[in-house]
Parts: C-alpha cells; structure tokens; sequence
C-alpha cells in the first residue's frame, strides 16, 4: 500500500504491514513528545496552575500565596509522567491524525476523502476551542467558587484555607478538558453520521428534549459537583447540538441540489435525438 492511495485491492498481510508502520509512527512521534514534556513537566505543572492564580486574585486574596501539596513521596513524580503524557498527546496528536488517514484513505474514493479531510482537521481545532474555553475561563470560575468557602479564622473561627494537591488538581484540570474538548467535537461526529446516512436532521430535532436531558447528566457526571461547571458544560453542549442541527440540514441541502443536478444532466442527455446525437459524435 503505497502513500499515493492507490485503490487497488491489498492482501491482508499487506494491510498488516502497514498499520504496523503507521502505528509505529504514531507511538514514536508520541514517544519523542512525551520525553521533551517531561523534561519541562515542572514548567507545564506551573503553566496549568495559572487559572488557580487568577481564581485566587479574583477572590480578592491575592496576598496569599498560592499553594499545592502532595501527601506521597512518589505523587509529584507520578503527576509530572500524566502531565507530559498529556502535553505528548496534544503534540503528537497532528502526526497521530495524520497516520490515522494514511491508513484510510486508500479504501476511500476521491470524493469521500475530499469529504473526511475537513473533518480531520476541524477536529483538533474545536478540540482546541474547547480546551481554551476551560484554561482561560472555566478552571477559574471553578477553583474561585471553592476559594470562596475558605474561612479566615477571626472571631473564634478556625482557619480553613484550599490546598489543592497536586494530583488532584491535575485530575480536575484534566477532566475538565477533556469533557469539553469531547463535547466539542459534536458537529464533526453528527455530520459524519449525516454524511454516511445514519441519522438526518430531522432525528437531530425530534430528539432535541433527549439531548437536553442528556447534557444536564452528563455535565453532573464528568464535572465537579459544584452548579457552575455543570451549567457551564451544559450549555455549551445545548449550542453545539443546535450548531450540529444547522450543519445536517446545510449537508441535505447540499445533497439534495447534487441530486437534483445530476437528474437534470440526465434528462437533458435523454431528450437529445438520435439524430443530433450522432451529428454530435460526428
């Protein structure tokens, strides 16, 4: 199976051969990634702990400092593996994608690949909006509402303060971006099903009061127990269903125009005459 994408049938331990050096890309160029980010995990670590200080300024006690713990001798080491196994997934996720077409796109026809490769590369954007979405407002919204239960120990109160550890600070941040990376991906996954003929709009707008119910539960599942993220979440999700509603009917239309031209191109050969046909061909 050569990189041209020829269409021509393949015997199946040449097909092996070829996930086999796909994946032996896919984990090398992740393997090269995840040694560079752990080499700068500290530095990452302290990137990804940014949305504390803003909550932390926000909560209008920006003369503390801000603090994480670990309660284990091997939590921070084993934290610093997730971040670069992270940070090595983000980097290598271009190349992983890339690999993941190579190996598809020879059992594709020249349409269809021109149809998937939009797909392939908004993916990793909306992936990308979702997780900003999460670092620059969502994270500090989050740690700003468990920041303001803190007590400060005046009139008898004991002193009560948020120390995060470092593990679980990570999970949080983590989970958070994935939940909303995932959910943005949305738009792609319903127009592939479009596309391939699973599900129409319609579908999409008779279960609209299921996605909504849907939404809520999943936002109480992958966020934490606190009204903000889940709304924040939610609502998202409720958009992006509508967005993924807008795109099936836009790939119909699209579809329906195609269909309604290529009827016409076959009329119009159909009612040519004999006659003037072979005058043509002449």
């Amino acid at each position: 199976m050569s990189g041209d994408y020829e269409d021509k049938p393949q015997p199946l331990i040449e097909h092996l051969i070829e996930l086999r050096r796909r994946l032996m890309w896919a984990v090398g160029a992740f393997f090269v990634a995840f040694l560079v980010c752990f080499y700068f995990a500290k530095g990452l670590f302290n990137i990804l702990v940014l949305p504390f200080k803003w909550a932390v300024s926000w909560a209008g006690i920006s003369h503390r400092n801000v603090e994480l713990i670990y309660t284990a001798p091997q939590e921070f080491f084993f934290t610093q593996i997730k971040v670069a196994m992270f940070g090595a997934l983000v980097i290598a996720f271009p190349v992983i994608a890339q690999q993941i077409y190579k190996f598809v796109a020879p059992g594709l026809y020249k349409n269809e690949r021109a149809a998937f490769l939009p797909f392939l590369i908004a993916s990793p954007i909306l992936f990308l909006i979702g997780a900003a979405l999460v670092y620059f407002f969502f994270t500090p919204m989050v740690m700003w509402f468990f920041l303001a239960m803190e007590q400060g120990g005046g009139d008898g109160q004991v002193s009560i303060q948020l120390l995060p550890k470092v593990s679980e600070y990570l999970g949080l941040i983590m989970s958070l971006i994935f939940a909303f990376g995932l959910v943005f991906q949305l738009p792609v996954v319903s127009s592939l099903l479009v596309r391939a003929g699973f599900i129409t709009a319609q579908t999409l707008v008779d279960k609209r009061k299921y996605a909504i119910v849907i939404a809520f539960v999943a936002a109480a599942v992958l966020t934490p127990p606190d009204p903000i993220s889940q709304i924040g979440l939610a609502l998202p999700t409720i958009l992006l269903y509508e967005i993924a509603i807008y795109t099936a009917r836009l790939i119909e239309r699209q579809r329906a125009g195609a269909t309604e031209e290529s009827d016409s191109e076959d009329e119009d050969v159909a009612q040519v005459p004999p006659s003037q046909e072979a005058d043509n061909k002449a």
